[in-house]
Order: structure tokens, then sequence, then C-alpha cells
């Protein structure tokens, strides 16, 4: 079960309402996030809700039979929306945009990928600055001081930054620098990383593990839920399978199915989810017909030139093509 309590409850007060549940054979385990205070009570053993319901300072009770409690939308059914200041929110019912190159190169590639964002109207763009290779002989990103660089130029466009955090001392030396940390396929299940981001006030994408499943991506969920940030959003990304046609296997049955779970925004990842340029474009649209709240590609003046998974990558004017076949579509999807 969730409880959610009144604002500013007093310990002695919390304490009544734990021990309560714990009478009713409940295991709990209190939550504090920066939009509420909950407890999760976890157990089998049936009870009237009227006897939990009355105590005093509790706002709402909900029974969650999933095993992610608090990333579920059996408790909450107005949807998650994540605002990320001047005007760039993503929420059911808009449609999230994010674009930019794989590895984050150099001060003139950040500039000429802005300069085709805004020019697209696109405000939040994706880059790495770490990134986890399969090979330890590739390029794998120019750190912090390449954010600080593409941060002050992001800054001055108004675009927003979302990058991909590796490990958990990474966390703090970025915060300045980012609007939304992401976790990728790798990291999917470093429930250390993701407990302390459970820590931080900004929001989090978490990508789908290479070969992991629609539970274990809402479970990832639930870690940095319950660790006190319920500003999150998960991202279709492909899974790794028998195929070989294609870099992954786009999951597009998991957006629905995601969508019917779970409160939270759910994004979209073409690039990776197949792999290769020609394709994105139909996949970006078919994800967006099954109901994503965004999509998330990359996008490169020279992609033959890029530094990392230059095969996946838009050149800018096919990407300008898809912003704007992604916007006709999504209006399509809404008025149907």
């Amino acid at each position: 079960m969730i409880i959610q309590l009144q604002t500013g409850l007093p310990q002695d007060k919390k304490q009544k309402i734990i021990a309560k549940v714990n009478d009713l054979k409940y295991k709990t385990t209190e939550v504090n996030t920066q939009k509420g205070d909950y407890i999760i009570g976890i157990g089998k053993s049936e009870f009237d809700i009227r006897e939990i319901g009355q105590i005093p300072g509790i706002s709402d009770i909900h029974i969650v039979s999933d095993d992610y409690k608090l990333v579920s939308r059996k408790w909450k059914v107005n949807p998650t929306s994540i605002d990320l200041g001047d005007g760039v929110v993503i929420s059911e019912g808009d449609m999230a945009i994010m674009a930019g190159p794989c590895s984050i190169e150099s001060e003139e590639q950040i500039n000429k990928t802005i300069e085709h964002l805004k020019a697209n109207d696109v405000r939040i763009m994706r880059g790495g600055v770490y990134k986890p290779r399969s090979s330890p002989y590739s390029f794998r990103g120019l750190g912090i001081e390449g954010l600080k660089q593409w941060y002050k130029a992001a800054r001055e466009a108004g675009i927003k930054i979302i990058t991909e955090v590796m490990q958990v001392s990474q966390i703090e030396e970025m915060y300045d620098y980012i609007d939304v940390y992401q976790v990728g396929a790798r990291n999917t299940q470093n429930f250390n990383l993701l407990d302390e981001l459970g820590k931080v006030d900004k929001p989090v994408l978490i990508k789908r593990g290479i070969s992991g499943t629609i539970d274990e991506l809402l479970y990832s969920a639930e870690y940095v839920f319950s660790a006190g940030n319920e500003n999150l959003m998960l991202c279709e990304r492909g899974i790794r399978t028998y195929e070989r046609a294609s870099r992954n296997t786009m999951d597009i049955n998991a957006i629905p199915i995601l969508k019917e779970k779970t409160h939270l925004p759910v994004i979209a990842d073409p690039s990776h989810g197949i792999g290769i340029r020609d394709y994105v474009e139909p996949v970006a649209l078919a994800c967006i017909m099954a109901g994503a709240d965004g999509v998330i590609y990359e996008t490169h003046e020279k992609p033959n030139e890029a530094f990392s998974d230059g095969q996946q990558t838009l050149n800018f004017r096919d990407s300008a093509k898809l912003v704007n076949k992604i916007r006709k579509v999504f209006e399509l999807r809404e008025s149907l």
C-alpha cells in the first residue's frame, strides 16, 4: 500500500501511523521526496482500509498490487509532468524532442548543433561527455571540461541539456551544468547510482537495459523514486535479441505497455533502437503513434565523421525533416 501523508506532519504522528501499519503485519518504509511524504507498506494480510484511513495525518491511501508501487499508475492516475523551466515541459499531451550528437566533440560542433536545434525550435540537446564504449580504445568523451563548455553555449541559446552520468562520483560535479541526468542502458541496474540519483532534485531519464524487461525498467525507476526523486522519465531504446539485421530490436510494444503501467513520461530512442540511419525516421514515427511522450535521437552535421555512432546519426537536413514529421504525426495522433 501507499499512504500519502499530510504536508509537514510531525514525526510523532508519523510513528503512530507506522505502528498501526506494522500491527497489520506490514513492513513499512518511509519515503520523502521533493513533492510529498509517503509510507510504503509491504504485506499480504487483509484489513479494512478504514482502520488506517481514519488516523489523523493521512491524506490518502492507495492499494497497489504491483511490486513497483510508487511508479505505478494504479495509485497516481494523473501523469507526471517534468518542468525543466523556461517553458520546457515533458508530459503526457505534449511531444518532447531531444536531439544532438552521440558525443560532444568540440566547441565548433556544439555551436553548430545548437544553431540547428534553435532553427527547428528544439529546446533539449542530448550528447555525451562521459561515454561507455564497448572498446576501451574508442573515444570516451571530453569529460567535465567539455560539459562546462557545452553548458555555457546552451544556456546562452536557451537550450536544456540531457547527458549520461556513469558513476556516483560524477553526480555532484555534473549537477550545476545539466538539466537532466541520463542513466544509460549499461547502468540501468547500477543500484548504487540509482539510489544516489534519488537524492538530487533534478530529473532523471532511465534507459531500458540492453536485455532488460519492462518490469526491470520499472524497478529501476522505483529505486530512484523511493530514494526521494519523483522527477523521472523512462526510455525505450531497443533490446538485444537474436536478430542481427539491426543493432537492437526496438520494442515498440513496450511503449503502450509502459503507458498503462506507469504515470511517468515515456521517451523513445529510435537511434539506438534500430541503429541504422535510414530507419530512424520510420521507427520514431511509429513510436509516436504507439503513445510515446517524446523522442530522443542523434544528429550531427557530418555523421560519417562523428566520433561515435555515426551509422545511426541523422545529418541536419534529415533531422529537420524528422522534427517536422514528428510534430505532424503527434498532431494526427492527438486528433484521433
